[in-house]
């Protein structure tokens, strides 16, 4: 598939994950294996997920991660959509608003796959 650090989707979700430690640095530290944890997992998920998927062999298992990475950025806003209505974090709209940029990317990753097939 090529270099996966090409890809727009994977850039913005690197990105995404750095601003994802930084707000999550302040979260209480009773959370750190809690609600902490969980988000700084799904995030870096997303990221990791379509390295791996771009470096397979063909269409059908980049597509496999491609849905897993999908899957990992939905967890993600959930779990941000929650520590924001607790309090843990203040309504970060340009955050969710970058989750979003790259849940679509991705949707657009996976059509052009499935046009290809």
């Amino acid at each position: 598939m090529g270099d996966y650090k090409q890809l727009t989707a994977w850039q913005k979700s690197m990105d995404l994950v750095e601003e994802v430690y930084v707000c999550t640095r302040d979260f209480p530290k009773e959370e750190m294996y809690g609600l902490t944890g969980q988000i700084r997992r799904a995030a870096i998920s997303i990221p990791s997920n379509l390295a791996e998927g771009a470096t397979r062999a063909g269409v059908k298992e980049f597509l496999q991660f491609l849905h897993i990475a999908r899957g990992s950025a939905s967890e993600l806003e959930t779990q941000l959509l929650l520590a924001i209505r607790i309090g843990y974090l203040p309504t970060k709209q340009n955050l969710i608003s970058n989750l979003i940029g790259v849940k679509q990317l991705i949707n657009g990753l996976i059509r052009s796959l499935k046009e290809k097939q």
